[in-house]
């Protein structure tokens, strides 16, 4: 008991120290504002590094009603662990200053924040890969996708796609549109299916009900002439419907499709008339495809052409029967059976040789053998059972379009199925409209156009392509959208091909381009009245292309050339090709501020000559030199004012007084240039032949000696073909 005595007096005075000793206040969050440039010190003495500093109590910062002061609020839990309730809540008797949580902070106090924890993640733990559910690996897409956007849509990296593509043949960067199918390809790799969305054409035109064959009536044959430049095409079509088109074709050349429907007996025929010239082949393909029977006009007087095989290529390609027309057998000249023999070595065998092909011998300007092949023609239609349904909601084909003055965009469209009325909403690849007005071939308005009649059309957005088909559309509103689709489809087209175009070149050819050699270019801007003719102008014009210049069309389209044509062509650097138009007032003051070549033509020969010439002017010239004469200085006057005169004798040829001179002392040529004068005697003459004496002085030049060696030559410029 006196041993446990003391032991309590002395803890009950270790207390009492204990409480006389000032206490450290504690903090449990701190802000910082900012650092002060002077350090201050603290009202209170931090505590040492390491050691404890009391019970740590949590505060809350808050503020006034009017969100002006800042207090603390003591929120420190209690024995038992629970928060103390909203009423117990009281304000801290001691709010510490800036300085002195500064301080706190800097001595590294322990101070627990308010909110829930985050949890640290495992060590080694990886990232988790979520596959999409089957429903939703699918990719839509239009016509065509960047692969850059099909590795977003799939998940997978960009580097992989483009290798798979080099590996599939297909070399495409990032930015490069592919086509559905390719991307089909590529998704099937990676377990995604490719759906091929948006507006088809199906959604867009009216359908035809399905009817008996009973119910389709027969329609008239549609019959292409095809054959050779000037071997009477036109005029045979001419005599079958009366008219004269020849005689108002430049140069006698037809440069047109022409649609005409004639009547012949009971029933009618329809007519394509298709230009002969080489630089017309799309057009005579375009006849070819749409049409019944082929009637390949040759002349009796020549041979088989290169065009006439090119037509015969064209017929059996589209598969239709041949019929042919041999023309101008009235002529004295005349050999058809050289005619026939020539044909049978292309497999065109006449009936009377035993084949299958009908040869009529006709006569377009006497009428001749007219009236046997039209019977023929109706004859072979009648075998071919060409019928339709005039009920139905019409298609066809676009046989030419153009511009005309105060009507716009006009087209000639053929008819194949169905009825074309006035107030259809007609679609055509890129453009749409509403058809306004109809005219056949004679000029005559009508209402509607039946099967294989051909019409020209008024109201259409814009000109379409020839050779494109027609549909009659629901509403306007559907083939606005599904033309403005299709033209946004051309356009990428015309990027993916630019963007598969290898552009880089070799270090050869720049370094040529550097010094002014290698490939000029000649750029052209193309207008014409048919689009036919701009399709046809622009494939002549660049088949000139040669190694040595490049022929390059910037610009075609259809109508007269305007004042933004020869803006162009200024910007461009180019020459304008008109074919069958001319420019407006407006396009000739441009041209003639802006210094523009601007050329019009009638005939398809006269273009491609002159764009040829144009192209050997942009050849630089050959420089050759051509040698004169020599001549020896036997003496050097030196006179005032005139400087040094040199007296030759002519020792081989002819010294000119226009030539070019060059002194050669021992064998080095020191000086070069032209003669200043040229005299015998005291007159001045224009050339001193070999063998006699004269007086030479040279422009600049002083310095003559005796036995100096004076070489006269000329330059001449040779220019060069291509």
């Amino acid at each position: 008991e006196a041993e446990a005595a003391p032991a309590e007096g002395a803890e009950k005075e270790a207390e009492e120290k204990k409480e006389e000793e000032p206490k450290t206040p504690t903090a449990t969050q701190a802000v910082v504002i900012s650092r002060p440039k002077v350090p201050v010190q603290p009202k209170v003495p931090p505590a040492p590094r390491g050691k404890r500093i009391g019970p740590v109590k949590e505060y809350q910062v808050v503020t006034d009603s009017l969100g002006r002061g800042r207090e603390f609020v003591d929120v420190t839990k209690d024995k038992t662990g629970k928060k103390k309730t909203p009423g117990g809540v009281r304000r801290a008797k001691e709010a510490f200053s800036k300085t002195e949580l500064m301080a706190m902070a800097r001595e590294r106090a322990y101070v627990p924040m308010r909110g829930r924890k985050r949890r640290p993640t495992k060590k080694g733990k990886k990232t988790e890969i979520t596959v999409a559910a089957e429903h939703k690996r699918v990719i839509r897409i239009e016509e065509s996708i960047t692969v850059h956007e099909l590795a977003q849509r799939m998940g997978v990296r960009m580097a992989e796609l483009i290798k798979k593509l080099f590996q599939l043949g297909t070399p495409a960067s990032a930015n490069q549109s592919i086509d559905v199918e390719t991307a089909e390809l590529l998704a099937a790799d990676y377990g995604y299916t490719v759906e091929k969305v948006g507006l088809e054409l199906e959604d867009v035109v009216k359908k035809a009900e399905e009817v008996d064959e009973s119910k389709l009536v027969p329609r008239p044959p549609v019959v292409t002439v095809m054959g050779h430049v000037d071997h009477g095409k036109t005029s045979l079509l001419d005599y079958i419907r009366k008219s004269s088109v020849a005689a108002g074709e430049s140069g006698g050349i037809t440069q047109h499709i022409g649609a005409y429907s004639v009547p012949v007996g009971d029933g009618t025929i329809t007519f394509l008339d298709t230009p002969g010239h080489e630089a017309f082949t799309a057009m005579r393909a375009r006849g070819a495809q749409v049409t019944d029977i082929a009637v390949l006009v040759v002349a009796a007087d020549d041979s088989v052409m290169p065009q006439t095989v090119e037509s015969i290529n064209h017929a059996k390609s589209a598969d239709v029967p041949i019929v042919v027309a041999v023309n101008k057998c009235d002529l004295p000249q005349a050999s058809p059976e050289r005619v026939r023999q020539g044909l049978s070595e292309h497999g065109l065998i006449p009936e009377e040789w035993g084949g299958d092909t009908i040869m009529v011998d006709v006569s377009a300007k006497t009428g001749q053998g007219i009236d046997k092949l039209l019977e023929m023609i109706q004859l072979q239609g009648e075998l071919l059972e060409l019928k339709a349904n005039p009920e139905a909601p019409a298609e066809g084909v676009v046989i030419e379009a153009k511009v005309e003055k105060g009507k716009g965009p006009v087209a000639t469209v053929l008819v194949k199925n169905g009825t074309l009325r006035k107030g259809d909403i007609l679609l055509t690849g890129t453009e749409y409209g509403k058809v306004r007005a109809m005219t056949d071939h004679t000029g005559r308005q009508v209402k509607e156009a039946g099967p294989g009649m051909p019409v020209e059309v008024q109201g259409l957005s814009g000109v379409p392509r020839a050779g494109d088909n027609f549909y009659v559309a629901k509403d306007e509103r559907a083939a606005r959208e599904l033309a403005e689709k299709n033209r946004e489809k051309e356009r990428q087209k015309g990027l993916a091909g630019d963007a598969g175009v290898d552009k880089k070149k070799s270090l050869q050819e720049l370094l040529a381009q550097m010094e002014g050699g290698g490939q000029k270019e000649l750029k052209v801007i193309v207008k014409a009245d048919v689009q036919g003719s701009v399709e046809a102008v622009s494939q002549a014009l660049q088949k000139l292309t040669t190694d040595k210049v490049k022929v390059t069309i910037i610009h075609s389209a259809v109508g007269a050339i305007s004042e933004s044509d020869v803006m162009l062509a200024a910007a461009s650097n180019a020459m304008i090709v008109g074919f069958n138009t001319k420019p407006d007032a407006m396009a000739k003051k441009a041209a003639a501020q802006e210094k523009v070549d601007v050329r019009t033509y009638k005939v398809i020969y006269d273009a491609v000559n002159e764009v040829k010439a144009a192209m050997e002017g942009l050849l630089e010239p050959i420089r050759r030199e051509k040698s004169l004469g020599r001549a020896e200085v036997k003496e050097v006057f030196r006179i005032s004012g005139k400087g040094a005169i040199a007296g030759c004798a002519v020792v081989e040829g002819k010294i000119s007084r226009s030539a070019m001179v060059r002194v050669i002392r021992g064998k080095e040529p020191i000086h070069e240039g032209r003669l200043d004068g040229l005299k015998r005697f005291k007159e001045d003459v224009r050339e001193v032949p070999s063998g006699m004496e004269c007086g030479v002085s040279i422009a600049g030049f002083n310095d003559v000696q005796q036995g100096d060696i004076l070489e006269a030559f000329e330059v001449e410029e040779i220019r060069p073909s291509l």
